[in-house]
């Protein structure tokens, strides 16, 4: 059993659901990520979702896309992901990390040199933003190999015939991205990612985690009533921004707990 899937075990036995925040690796520097993730931790987190830094986040918004600029600009890339994520691993052995990326980084280097390097630094899920399931059956049974969970993007879009192609490859989870657009880009539409979520529910016992517009913990209350998981992206990212060095970790913790309180 993965983390990912014991994570989701022990909170549905606590009648819980999970809180996973996002950040990118490296923003606003290298030298903060690991204590980030630790305070996200320590103020609530279930699960962390790490971003890889890329130039071209063409499912980001503007904030996220910042983001990546600001870690490029210190020259993070895949090699320094992989090391953040076994240095965290140094005092943390249960929290799931999941990376966030998309498919040029992995090309680049290869899937089975990436599957590895995953798996050697302990990461616990991946998602790809721009691998259709139809182009990456070879990478998700490289990963299941490795058991390493790969987690599928789906949208209000989405048809029942990809739902169901989907659900065929996933593991861990499946993420349901509440709006059409990109993160950050619009309000949730309560109703409409309910019935959504309920019909994703009919073909599969996997756990639903819904991001992409968890814009404040209000909209994480609801969003936790029809769902297993909140993810929260450019809400934590824009507390980032707004930081300095000496204020980053009260802020981000901060907003971790009110999130916390309000999914609970």
């Amino acid at each position: 059993m993965s983390r990912i899937t014991n994570t989701f075990k022990k909170l549905k036995e606590k009648n819980k659901k999970a809180l996973i925040p996002y950040i990118t690796a490296g923003d606003p520097h290298p030298d903060l990520t690991l204590s980030m993730m630790h305070a996200l931790v320590d103020s609530g987190a279930d699960m962390i979702e790490l971003g890889i830094p890329f130039s071209d986040p063409m499912a980001d918004g503007p904030t996220i896309q910042r983001a990546s600029e600001r870690a490029l600009a210190h020259h993070v890339g895949l090699s320094h992901v992989f090391k953040m994520v076994k240095t965290f691993r140094e005092n943390d052995d249960k929290t799931p990390i999941i990376l966030m990326g998309y498919a040029n980084p992995i090309e680049a280097i290869g899937a089975e040199t990436f599957v590895e390097r995953a798996k050697s630094s302990d990461v616990d899920g991946i998602i790809t933003v721009d691998y259709p399931p139809e182009e990456c059956v070879e990478f998700t049974k490289l990963l299941k190999e490795k058991n390493i969970d790969s987690i599928f993007l789906l949208s209000p879009t989405s048809e029942l015939d990809r739902v169901k192609l989907i659900i065929e490859q996933a593991s861990g989870f499946l993420y349901y991205v509440s709006l059409k657009g990109v993160t950050g880009a619009a309000n949730i539409d309560i109703e409409q990612v309910k019935s959504k979520v309920g019909m994703i529910r009919e073909l599969t016992d996997l756990p639903i985690g819904v991001g992409f517009g968890v814009k404040d913990a209000a909209t994480a209350k609801e969003v936790a009533k029809i769902s297993d998981a909140v993810v929260v992206g450019s809400r934590m990212v824009q507390e980032i921004e707004s930081s300095n060095k000496e204020n980053l970790i009260q802020n981000i913790s901060k907003l971790m707990k009110e999130l916390r309180e309000a999914v609970n």
